[in-house]
């Protein structure tokens, strides 16, 4: 089995931040680090409907 997340974009609009995909349903997230704190959120389009990556979506 491969692994479910792929960081597929580490030079962000800032630092700390980092586009990460699900494999199994291609859809994009926004992760966000800084020392001891972080977060993590879907990216959707003007639609609202999550972002989906072509290599991974189903």
């Amino acid at each position: 089995m491969g692994k479910r997340f792929e960081i597929v974009e580490k030079d962000g609009f800032a630092e700390g931040t980092r586009i990460v995909v699900d494999t199994e349903t291609g859809v994009q997230y926004l992760m966000a680090h800084w020392t001891n704190i972080g977060g993590l959120t879907v990216l959707v389009d003007r639609d609202g409907k999550p972002l989906l990556d072509p290599r991974y979506a189903k």
